[in-house]
């Protein structure tokens, strides 16, 4: 999905505009999903230092990409004259980070890119020593969570790709294969239903489903066993699919387990359904919680109930306690609260989610019910 040059401009112009709100001066962006987002660029920046230099609204700093000029030829494609950005190229031998400096016009604060490599960081402190840094993620998070209309059809094309995955299951697992056998199935399917990769693939059977972020073992699954399968990966577009079913392999489970997943199915649909415009993030966890907590399952809950997501698998926002923060339109996150017993068994069930203007629209729509394969 190429991103049109308008739609470009103003988020750049939003950025620009959010960190002045924010109080910052001066932008630095490397390569990153950050970047990809304002300029529709991968990229890379490893020991030679690439990055937007964008001045916060009001500040004299035009914006700049400053990239190595071995490298410039890798942006050809990227409409950076269309979007008023000035390309800056540096040789072997030059100080890119005086470069930023000479652009920033003297900022009294500067945001650098969360992920920025920690030689860029200390290099541009060098520049700029009166330059008070923090980190740009807070204030392009508040343009990226709330999507708009061609990345919530991304977001739909990637729930539906990995619901066709889920909908398979039947062929991947079986008593008396490993979870790494079927594991390796699984990310084959992830990609020929329509992903670039598989970004994880999880099935954790058995006891291994009480550790919500076991990977794949040499574990043989046992007839009977619940298998807990998180999966999920990046479309073309970098826009990333993520959604768990827990399933019973050979056999049905024993009827306590059956009681305990109905609570957490009970419990995942009733947060689902609190999903509209004015919740906050914390009453949309604490709907999950309350349920699974009543059931007397409350210490086995032992995560987040959910988190945002979009051209990173996890960003805001956080379905969390502690968060006020009120959902919007065009919110998505997972909602994926999950019981775990250690040395037991576990489950989860996980859909990702869309504020729309009067409720939740859900992206995932295989079954919620135990299913037994």
């Amino acid at each position: 999905m190429a991103v049109a040059p308008e739609l470009l401009a103003d988020r750049l112009r939003r950025a620009s505009e959010e960190a002045a709100e924010q109080g910052v001066d001066l932008l630095v962006v490397t390569p990153g999903t950050d970047l990809r987002y304002l300029l529709d660029a991968r990229g890379s920046s490893h020991e030679r230092l690439t990055a937007l230099v964008l001045g916060a609204k009001g500040h004299a700093a035009p914006p700049a990409l400053v990239v190595p000029k071995l490298e410039a030829p890798g942006w050809a494609d990227v409409p950076l004259t269309e979007l008023g950005v000035e390309i800056v190229t540096w040789t072997d031998g030059e100080d890119p980070y005086l470069l930023v400096s000479d652009l920033g016009g003297g900022p009294r604060r500067m945001a650098v890119a969360d992920s920025m490599p920690a030689a860029h960081v200390f290099g541009l402190r060098d520049a700029l020593p009166d330059a008070r840094q923090s980190l740009a993620g807070k204030i392009i998070a508040e343009l990226r969570m709330r999507k708009d209309s061609a990345e919530l059809a991304e977001l739909r094309a990637a729930g539906a790709a990995i619901d066709r995955v889920h909908a398979r299951m039947g062929e991947f697992l079986r008593p008396g294969r490993t979870e790494a056998q079927a594991g390796a199935d699984i990310a084959e399917a992830i990609v020929a239903e329509g992903h670039t990769a598989a970004a994880f693939v999880i099935v954790g059977s058995g006891p291994n489903g009480a550790s919500p972020h076991h990977d794949v073992s040499d574990r043989v699954i046992q007839s009977g066993d619940m298998v807990v399968i998180d999966i999920g990966g990046p479309l073309a577009s970098g826009y990333n699919s993520d959604s768990t079913r827990t399933y019973a392999v050979g056999a049905e489970p024993d009827p306590r387990v059956r009681d305990a997943y109905e609570v957490l199915r009970v419990a995942q649909e009733a947060a689902c359904a609190a999903v509209r415009p004015g919740v906050s993030a914390e009453e949309i966890d604490a709907t999950a919680r309350r349920i699974i907590a009543d059931a007397g399952f409350g210490p086995r809950f032992i995560h987040r109930t959910g988190h945002g997501i979009g051209l990173d698998v996890h960003e805001d926002p956080y379905i969390v306690g502690g968060n006020p923060r009120l959902l919007e339109p065009g919110m998505a996150f997972s909602v994926e609260p999950g019981i775990y017993l250690e040395g037991d068994w576990g489950a989860r069930i996980e859909d990702i989610v869309v504020v729309t203007e009067e409720g939740g629209e859900r992206l995932n729509n295989r079954p919620r019910d135990l299913v037994v394969l």
